[in-house]
């Protein structure tokens, strides 16, 4: 058996799964296939082994070379693999010849990804997303494979749509395909007019990036106690969430979760779920969230940086949220290199300092003043108690002095009772 191939034992999922990948130096192909190992078992996969050959390119009818091909279906039948996983999107010819060379069902990295979209998808709108790309992705797939669509819910990499939506006939997909478009284009329209409207009430919002599993949704709860599903795999959430989140200056934003990100993301899934990672384009401010006791922690953050660039984000304040410290001895007493915060997310330490930067972030749109109000004015006052952060309050003689931190248009109503010395 090839040296790269490790047997593993783990009795709970029921699809056992051989990996499989090529190794032709344009990444780092045992990472890679690490990633793939951690999105096989979120997909419920058993890992048998994993194989790597090292090749100038891939072939262009099988993927890997012959004799490596034979080794694999040797390896398949002597374990009895039900699925093997390829760490790279194959073409129809390529999936098929394998699984006729094999007699095992075949998969490639693209088809795992939607299929864990698929079963983690909540919201009619996430829904939507996934059923559009996994059609896209089926549509040049689609000769040949009659047999492997109609296998509704039998396997990882099935779940979606079936025989049932994905008939045979090209033109019935091509329609699906416009209709789910125009129903998530008005889906968009609405998520338009509602950050929209946060632009005309001054709703600042700040919004959550990074890679999956990095803890972006226990940072999420952590902050704003919004009961978002926590789970030690890759793409435990895959809706977006947005709550309110009050700042030590007293404003109020929006803080938004965004699915997460992984290497080699192909690019037409970013499409299909560009319209919730969109809300990082019209942020007031971006966290990206990095898992910092990970050993790929560089590269998750080359990752973010590479789809913030692509989403044009590069006016908009990034504050790098390193999480997980607790998992990292002596990280907190490292220096901080610019914006970045050290965090652990579950046991709530550096939060304070992150809610500080992220308000230091802000366009500063609020500041400290001193007032009084006449007793007459007890509305007034009462106001700025809401939407202010009280400082220092005293009754006096001539009235209700208050020191506050406010909206700066809410201080310019109450001219008339700001002090001098503000």
């Amino acid at each position: 058996m090839n040296p790269k191939m490790e047997l593993y034992e783990n009795s709970q999922a029921p699809e056992k799964a051989l990996l499989a990948a090529i190794d032709t130096g344009e990444y780092d192909a045992e990472s890679s296939l690490d990633e793939l190992e951690e999105l096989a078992q979120t997909a419920g996969a058993e890992v048998l082994a994993r194989i790597i050959q090292n090749r100038d390119r891939a072939d262009a009818a099988t993927y890997v070379g012959k004799g490596k091909l034979e080794e694999i279906k040797e390896f398949c039948e002597a374990n009895e693999a039900d699925l093997i996983i390829f760490d790279s999107e194959l073409s129809p010819a390529q999936l098929q010849n394998i699984e006729n060379e094999t007699g095992v069902r075949v998969i490639d990295r693209t088809t795992l990804i939607l299929d864990i979209f698929a079963a983690r998808a909540r919201s009619g709108e996430g829904k939507l997303q996934v059923e559009l790309a996994q059609l896209r992705y089926a549509l040049p797939r689609l000769t040949g494979k009659g047999v492997e669509l109609s296998r509704l819910g039998a396997g990882i990499g099935t779940r979606g749509p079936g025989e049932s939506k994905l008939e045979t006939d090209r033109r019935h997909i091509r329609r699906k395909i416009k209709n789910l478009e125009d129903e998530l284009e008005n889906l968009q329209k609405r998520r338009d007019i509602a950050r929209a409207r946060r632009t005309k009430d001054n709703v600042e919002s700040v919004v959550i990036v990074g890679y999956t599993n990095a803890g972006k949704s226990t940072l999420m709860n952590a902050l704003t106690q919004a009961g978002v599903l926590v789970e030690d795999k890759l793409f435990a959430t895959l809706d977006p969430t947005s709550r309110a989140l009050t700042l030590p200056d007293g404003r109020r934003v929006m803080l938004i979760d965004t699915v997460g990100l992984i290497r080699r993301l192909p690019h037409h899934l970013i499409e299909a779920f560009k319209s919730t990672l969109e809300e990082a384009a019209s942020a007031s401010v971006i966290l990206t969230v990095c898992d910092a006791s990970s050993t790929e922690c560089a590269e998750h953050l080359k990752v973010t940086a590479e789809l913030l660039d692509e989403l044009k984000c590069g006016d908009t304040p990034v504050i790098t949220v390193m999480n997980k410290c607790d998992l990292a001895p002596g990280i907190f007493d490292m220096p901080v290199i610019g914006k970045s915060v050290m965090i652990s997310a579950l046991k709530g330490q550096g939060l304070d300092a992150l809610l500080h930067e992220i308000a230091k972030a802000l366009p500063p749109n609020r500041r400290q003043a001193e007032l009084l109000f006449p007793y007459s004015a007890g509305g007034d006052a009462a106001e700025l108690r809401r939407e202010g952060v009280i400082l220092e309050e005293d009754f006096r003689a001539d009235g209700l002095y208050m020191k506050a931190i406010a909206d700066i248009r809410l201080l310019d109503k109450f001219k008339d009772y700001l002090l001098p010395q503000s």
